[in-house]
């Protein structure tokens, strides 16, 4: 019969051991920033990044102001006469033709998410206001409707539509 016994734990084991933990500490150090590096800049990720917005909050009939890519985007719950107001305009009577059902998402029609950006000059229009109960650009008089569209002014085109979807029924990712 063999009975085997440990030797008792030496200063060498110990070196060993403490050797081996700070090389290892050593290669994560050195790995690291070049890991990171592979990251995307904070000021690339705050240029362009996507953006969640919570819908829950906004009351039928009301309007938020969120920045995404420095740009104001306006979210709009809209109530039904708005979006039957949008509905009934002849779409051939519009300076940028489109239709509401453009602009808005299948089964999301309360909801219009536009850049707030005026297309006549850039400046900002004020939501809730004009002739349309759209959107109305105090600068130069144009006048938006409450699909975006343009129906009085200078301005060319429609405000614009940026690329956004609905990750749950009151939540969205703009981006």
């Amino acid at each position: 019969m063999t009975t085997s016994t440990s030797a008792p734990a030496s200063r060498r084991d110990f070196l060993f051991v403490a050797t081996g933990a700070v090389a290892a500490v050593g290669a994560v150090a050195t790995v690291w920033p070049l890991v990171a590096q592979m990251n995307p800049d904070a000021s690339t990720i705050a240029a362009g990044a996507p953006i969640d917005v919570d819908l829950a909050p906004i009351a039928t009939g009301q309007a938020i102001k969120v920045f995404w890519r420095s740009k104001p985007i306006y979210i709009m719950h809209r109530t039904p006469k708005q979006i039957e107001e949008a509905r009934s305009v002849a779409v051939s009577s519009l300076p940028d033709p489109q239709s509401d059902q453009q602009r808005v998402k299948d089964g999301h029609d309360q909801w219009l998410v536009v850049i707030g950006i005026c297309t006549h000059l850039g400046c900002i229009p004020i939501a809730f206001e004009g002739n349309y109960d759209g959107f109305f650009c105090p600068c130069h008089g144009s006048q938006y409707d409450s699909s975006g569209r343009i129906r009085q002014g200078p301005a060319p085109l429609n405000l614009a539509v940026p690329p956004y979807a609905f990750i749950a029924d009151t939540k969205i990712k703009i981006g």
